[in-house]
């Protein structure tokens, strides 16, 4: 079992969502984003931490300097099919892999997943992108 499915198992074992997972510096630095449905502590963070410690030194002998854990914030990342459903009416941001009409980028209303591609709505229109063409997608919350 690789790393990502190693601590995905395990974060959802204890309660949580495993948003994210960046490594770094070689692996040596660990970063999970981790998230629940009323938001993440301090206290989430610290349970997960020293739960994925313990797991990295007894079932893995995975070499890391560092580990962090941390709430995905509000620019969360969208990477797997059901960010696409559960954040629809959702303002979020699209960078693709290949530009569509001259463009990478694309701002606009979530409106889910139909046939494996993500429904935004921009300028009163409803565009679909392949979720395999998309490099990045998060949230864009709106302050004003």
């Amino acid at each position: 079992m690789d790393i990502a499915a190693l601590l995905e198992k395990t974060v959802i074992q204890i309660g949580y969502e495993l948003v994210d997972l960046e490594m770094s510096n070689r692996g040596k630095m660990l970063r999970l984003f981790i998230d629940k449905p009323d938001g993440i502590t301090v206290e989430d963070c610290a349970t997960v931490s020293n739960h994925v410690s313990r797991l990295l030194s007894v079932e893995m002998d995975v070499d890391y300097d560092r580990l962090e854990v941390s709430s995905p914030g509000l620019d969360r990342v969208l990477k797997k099919p059901a960010d696409f459903v559960r954040f629809i009416g959702q303002r979020v941001k699209l960078k693709l892999r290949i530009p569509v009409e001259g463009r990478k980028n694309f701002v606009g209303v979530l409106q889910g997943m139909q046939d494996g591609n993500v429904l935004l709505e921009r300028d009163a229109t409803v565009h679909s992108f392949s979720l395999t063409g998309i490099e990045k997608a998060r949230l864009d919350p709106d302050f004003n």
